[in-house]
């Protein structure tokens, strides 16, 4: 299985699949594509022929056949994967897992807006100012505050379902927002975002993301140089 990817950095949708198949030790080969949205650049020439959509992940197989779209590349590993729990075992919270997976798939567009994922940035003076300004932005971490909570009672943690899984890796990149633009969160759920950054998968990535050095300017619209590393 080979999973293309975009930059460690920004590619908060790259991160996803691939925290979970590190986290769940499952073999695979990665390939990096820096962004590019130049027509006709190397990152989409890098997707023709298997992403369709000519964005990242894509999962592509040795016989060709590919997988776009972060939440169906998750469903197709957990169907190769059975022995793994990528989803809950019991049906009802591999429901519930689903029903949060595409809640984030889909919601918190205050928060994605106004806060990219870019790992390697000190942007914690402006979520306060945010948060003054955006009621969007309120709702939505009270949202997520609220699911992690929650979660985190009904089955006592350490992560949303139990053990680590898809949901986890689903919300793994919104521990990166959280924590780098300085948004608050109950002491449960800065518990929580702490134990995700501290698995060895999402460690990885951040460390892979750190040595990057390189500047993307359409993710870049707080900064005019880095500030980190």
């Amino acid at each position: 299985m080979r999973l293309i990817i975009g930059n460690k950095n920004y590619s908060s949708w790259s991160m996803r699949p691939w925290v979970l198949l590190k986290e769940l030790g499952i073999p695979f080969e990665e390939h990096k594509v820096l962004f590019d949205f130049a027509p006709g650049s190397p990152f989409y020439t890098a997707l023709q022929g298997v992403g369709p959509a000519g964005r990242v992940p894509v999962v592509v197989e040795a016989d060709g056949f590919s997988v776009w779209d972060s939440l169906a590349i998750i469903e197709y590993i957990a169907e190769q994967h059975p022995d793994k729990a990528v989803w809950p075992r019991d049906a009802r919270q591999r429901a519930k897992a689903r029903a949060l997976c595409a809640e984030m798939h889909a919601g918190f567009g205050k928060l994605r807006g106004l806060c990219p994922m870019n790992i390697e940035a000190d942007l914690k003076a402006l979520g306060p100012k945010f948060l003054a300004e955006e009621p969007g932005l309120v709702a939505d971490l009270a949202r997520i505050d609220a699911i992690w909570s929650e979660q985190l009672a009904a089955h006592g943690g350490p992560f949303l379902f139990g053990e680590f899984g898809a949901a986890d890796a689903y919300f793994a990149p919104v521990v990166m927002r959280v924590t780098r633009y300085g948004l608050p969160l109950s002491a449960a759920a800065r518990a929580y975002a702490q134990r995700v950054e501290q698995t060895g998968a999402v460690k990885a990535w951040v460390a892979d993301a750190l040595q990057e050095h390189v500047w993307v300017a359409e993710d870049e619209p707080y900064r005019t140089a880095p500030t980190m590393g």
